[in-house]
This record gives structure tokens, sequence and C-alpha cells, in this order.
């Protein structure tokens, strides 16, 4: 039987894994721990891996699974940056989940926007004391203020139809303009224009911290920013400068640069060493949430059913429609 190894398990992940896993019969093993070169070892014996966007997938993480007969990586999610694809060129194939619910990031981040603006959270706190006053609790329009949105592949453009149906007018950027419903402009142009910037691009050397003091610098005061695709995109010291000084008017953050250790995870009776992260949270105009904008029982179905698939195309010898690459070798 075709032995698979998984790691950074959670009982959601089991649950439609093995439910998935009815159609292809795989041994699958589950492991809590996440991937790195120490726990690398559990993967012997197993012709495939599959992690997850907080695994370490690097270059001695990549050799001892190689080492062990390690043949496929494949990842549960979009993203791969945490894949070092360089050391993985020639011995170990990696595939991914190109496309699993677009609805439910796109949706995540709206409902983030609404809940931050409409100070939802607070209203349902207050309330639940029998606290009816409004006091606090002003939000504004939606309807005619200016969105930018960062990236339009498939989540983009989601995002983009749900803010049009609130009468928002869109403006993009993307190397790629595949949207027509949205009028793309330059960086510089996007962060001037905008009331609300939301992120829905890769995590590249060309996106690292593309919010940083300089762009953040060249935005409207009282700028809301959107950040539900990768922590890394922004630099979280300037974003909490830029919430201090004002500047930036709320944040509503999925994903967070240093979430490795901590998303996904129960800190509640721990304390946290991660100041940058408290402080963040700490401030009323912010919101975090736990890497969940995927969290949904169509994305979780399709993550599952895809990932698997590409197992069995590779087990199988077909074409990997979902294989990544290395773009370029450094030499």
């Amino acid at each position: 039987m075709y032995k698979i190894s998984f790691y950074d398990t959670k009982p959601y992940d089991r649950q439609f894994f093995d439910k998935a896993n009815k159609l292809f019969g795989f041994d699958i093993h589950y492991y809590e721990t996440k991937l790195s070169p120490k726990t690398a070892v559990l993967a012997a014996g197993s012709k495939a891996v599959i992690a997850f966007v907080n695994d370490d997938i690097s270059k001695e993480t990549i050799n001892r699974l190689c080492e062990q007969g390690t043949e496929l990586i494949a990842m549960r999610c979009a993203g791969y940056n945490n894949v070092d694809l360089e050391a993985s060129h020639g011995k170990i194939k990696v595939v991914r989940v190109p496309v699993y619910s677009p609805y439910a990031v796109a949706e995540h981040a709206m409902a983030m926007l609404l809940t931050l603006n409409r100070k939802i959270h607070k209203a349902f706190i207050r309330t639940r004391d029998h606290n009816f006053s409004l006091n606090g609790l002003t939000g504004f329009d939606l309807h005619g203020k200016n969105i930018g949105v960062i990236g339009t592949g498939n989540i983009g453009r989601t995002f983009i139809d749900i803010c049009q149906g609130f009468g928002m007018n869109v403006y993009a950027n993307d190397i790629y303009q595949s949207c027509e419903k949205a009028k793309y402009v330059s960086l510089d142009e996007l962060f001037a224009l905008s009331d609300i910037i939301s992120l829905h691009c890769p995590l590249t050397s060309d996106t690292y911290h593309i919010i940083n003091k300089q762009s953040i610098d060249k935005m409207k005061n009282g700028v809301y920013i959107i950040n539900t695709s990768r922590g890394s995109l922004i630099d979280s010291s300037a974003l909490l400068d830029g919430i201090m000084s004002e500047k930036i008017g709320g944040a509503c953050l999925d994903v967070y640069e240093e979430e490795t250790d901590i998303f996904h995870e129960d800190y509640s009776d721990t304390i946290i060493k991660d100041d940058l992260l408290l402080r963040l949270i700490s401030m009323p105009n912010v919101i975090v949430t736990s890497h969940q904008g995927f969290f949904t029982k169509e994305a979780l179905q399709s993550i599952a059913s895809t990932t698997l698939q590409n197992i069995d195309d590779y087990a199988n010898g077909r074409v990997l429609k979902n294989q990544v690459f290395v773009k370029k070798i450094k030499t």
C-alpha cells in the first residue's frame, strides 16, 4: 500500500482527508508535529509527505526526505514560499492545491473588514454584558469608497466581485491584468487613492514587505489594510508604527510574518513571547484571526481531494498538472 506521512495534523484535517481517502485507499500516517529537519525521520518509508504553510521545508529537510526515499512533497495549500524549490530541483517533486475555494478567503477578508469597520466584535461583547450603548461604535459606508486590491488571481478577483456588490470603486495592481472589472494602476497610485487596501498576492522576493514604512507614507490618512494572504507581505513593525501614529485607521490580519509557531495552536494558558504580535492584538483598531481564511467545509473538502489526487497522479505516472517548478536556478 502507498504510504504517506501527513504533518501538522489537526482533527479537522484527519476528518476531511480520511473521507476523501476512501476513493484512493492510501496508507496515511498522521503526525501532529510540523515537518522539519528533525521530524523528517518520521517519513521513513513514505513515498510522499503532505505538508502545510508553516512546515520547515528547507534544503536540510528536503535532503533528509530524499535520503529516506521520499519522492513527492504534496502541499495542502496554494502557497509554497516555505519550500526551498532550488533544493528540491532534480531530487523531489513538489505539488500544491492552486485553487480550493477563492470564496472562502475573499469572504473572510470582507467579514474582517465589516467586523472592524462596524465594530461588530465590540457590540457583541457589550450586549452580552447588557450594555446597549452605541457610543464608540461608529463606522463608515463602504459604498463609494476606494478599495485597492493587490493581486488579482482567483481570490483577488472574487474579492473584487464582493466589493463591487457593496458599490465600491476598485483599483488593482498585478503583473497580470486579468480582471476587466477593476482599474489597474501603479502601486504608488493605488496607495494614494485607496481608502482600504487588501492584499491577495503571493509572497515572493518582489512582494516581501510590500507594505512598509515608505509605502505607508504614501497612503491616505486613516487607511484600512487587510491581509489574508501571507504575513511577510507586511513589515509588522512599520504597520504598528502606522497604527500608533494614526496614519493607519485599522488593520485586519489573518496572517502574521512570525506566525509559524503560534497560529493554529492554543496558547491561552501560556505567555506569548512575541511582543510585536501582542501589541498589535492589543490595538482597538486591529483584528487578528489565526490564518483561518481558508477554513470552510467546501475548501477543506477541495484541499483533501486535490491533494490526494495529486499524489495519485504521481503514483500512477500521470502528468502532474499542479507541480511547482523553480523559476530560476542560482549559479
